[in-house]
């Protein structure tokens, strides 16, 4: 049977493949995300502290023209002076002082400043800040107490001024939005170096394995001295070393076996030639004693008829012996004959006497011709028709027809109990016989193994099954010369 060869190389790469990819994307992703989160802090700390600074430094320039305690005149002009001092022009700024408030664009409601960031304000000196999103903006809010120096002592005092700072973060979040698309441009780099590491590896790995697989399938051929080049030391370079032994061991063994069948097939061979020549003196004897059988004794006659069917028993078990040793030997000829099939088979009916046993369904003389050997045909219908009539029941039909594709097909049914199932895989084996009790039957055990194997020769195949009813059926099928070779 043909076993699919790539699917499973193929799965093994795409498993690789897609090992390495996700291996690969899971890194990226992490260390991307990582990188991300740490670059993005550092974008913004970087853009809070610049900002926080420049607000007091500003804020220590201008603190000092603030006419103390500041009217709401004052605290306009100290929220427009801190806010045009930022060059890009992005501040805006309220300034606070009790109940009075300003702010650096007249009707601004300052919506970003949060009670929480005013009550921290008012709750300690401290700088605050807070970054607030509404929609797709986001804001840094940062709130600061004025104070002032109090000479000659160190330290300082609450004027009482606030000052609440809102920057737009526009820049810092094109930064961040560059930095994300970085990343992701960084994953799929990743991503394509992982499939062609994954590629490069799949194929270094794959390799010895293809190897493994040529090698494998050369030794269900029979070519039994394929061997493996090992390379490294490795778990594959142990597998190469490791099929290389049993490679090894399959052939000793496997030597072993054919030496041992070869001889035993020798000594079925000569024992089968060496019995042939007692035997045909043998069967002399007992076919003289066959003819006085009846002047003898009772007891006599019946030994006497005993001997002579064992004796004709054992000379067709040394025939079919001698049969048998052909075909091992690859001795077994044919002697092609263009011949009217269905009087080869009424031939071989007539010359056992089955012709009147047997049931026929044959096409006229003429219809169906072939090419084969005489000889061997008889042999497989004579020892189709005989086993059926021996361990089947009657009626037995023989069947000759033609399937149109140039095949002679060639049936022998017989209405007995049929095959049991677990016998019918081992029905054309050699000395096979289902029951023990039929041990001293008049069959050698090789006629259907014979059947098969002049079947055989002749490029055509034999089949046994049982019958939807009842009884068995075996089935040859022997292909036909094409009338165009044929034709004179």
């Amino acid at each position: 049977m043909n076993r699919p060869r790539l699917p499973q190389l193929r799965g093994l790469r795409t498993r690789l493949v897609v090992a390495f990819a996700l291996v690969a994307a899971l890194t990226a992703a992490t260390t991307g995300a990582l990188s991300f989160r740490e670059a993005r802090t550092g974008i913004l700390q970087q853009s809070q502290d610049t900002v926080i600074r420049q607000l007091r430094t500003q804020v220590n320039q201008f603190a000092p023209q603030l006419a103390f305690p500041p009217s709401e005149a004052d605290l306009e002009q100290f929220a427009a002076d801190l806010a045009l001092s930022e060059s890009s022009g992005t501040w805006r700024v309220q300034a606070t002082y009790g109940e009075l408030s300003a702010t650096s664009v007249p009707g601004d409601p300052f919506a970003e400043l949060s009670p929480a960031v005013r009550e921290a304000v008012d709750s300690r000196l401290a700088t605050v800040f807070q970054r607030v999103t509404r929609g797709d903006r986001t804001s840094l809010v940062v709130g600061m107490s004025v104070t002032y120096a109090e000479a000659p002592q160190e330290g300082s005092y609450d004027s009482g001024v606030q000052v609440f700072l809102t920057v737009p973060q526009t820049a810092e979040r094109a930064y961040v939005d560059a930095l994300v698309s970085a990343v992701e441009r960084a994953t799929v780099v990743a991503l394509v170096l992982a499939v062609l590491l994954a590629l490069l590896a799949a194929r270094g790995v794959l390799r010895p394995v293809r190897a493994l697989r040529s090698a494998t399938r050369s030794i269900a051929e029979g070519r039994l001295d394929t061997r493996l080049t090992v390379h490294g030391s490795d778990e594959l370079a142990d597998l190469s070393h490791t099929f290389n032994e049993t490679a090894a061991a399959l052939e000793e063994s496997v030597a072993e076996l054919r030496g041992m069948e070869a001889r035993a097939r020798r000594f079925a061979a000569d024992v089968s030639h060496e019995l042939r020549t007692p035997l045909a003196a043998m069967s002399a004897v007992t076919d003289v004693l066959d003819e006085d059988a009846a002047r003898l004794d009772p007891d006599t006659a019946t030994a006497v008829r005993l001997i002579s069917a064992e004796t004709v028993k054992l000379a067709r078990l040394v025939d079919d012996l001698m049969e048998i040793s052909r075909f091992d030997a690859g001795a077994a000829t044919l002697h092609l004959d263009d011949i009217d099939l269905a009087e080869s088979l009424r031939r071989t009916l007539a010359a056992r006497a089955w012709t009147d046993v047997v049931d026929t369904d044959l096409p006229p003389p003429g219809t169906l011709r072939g090419r084969v050997d005489p000889r061997r045909l008889d042999v497989v219908v004579a020892n189709l028709v005989g086993n059926a009539l021996r361990h089947g029941a009657r009626p037995v039909v023989l069947r000759l027809y033609g399937d149109g594709e140039r095949t002679a097909v060639i049936e022998v049914l017989d209405s007995g109990p049929g095959i049991a199932e677990d016998v019918l895989p081992h029905v054309f084996e050699r000395f096979y016989k289902s029951d023990a009790a039929r041990t001293r039957t008049e069959g050698s055990g090789l006629g259907l193994a014979i059947t098969a194997e002049n079947v055989r020769v002749h490029g055509g195949t034999v089949h046994a099954a049982n019958r939807p009813g009842a009884g068995a059926a075996f089935t040859v099928r022997l292909p036909l010369p094409d009338p165009e070779e044929t034709r004179p």
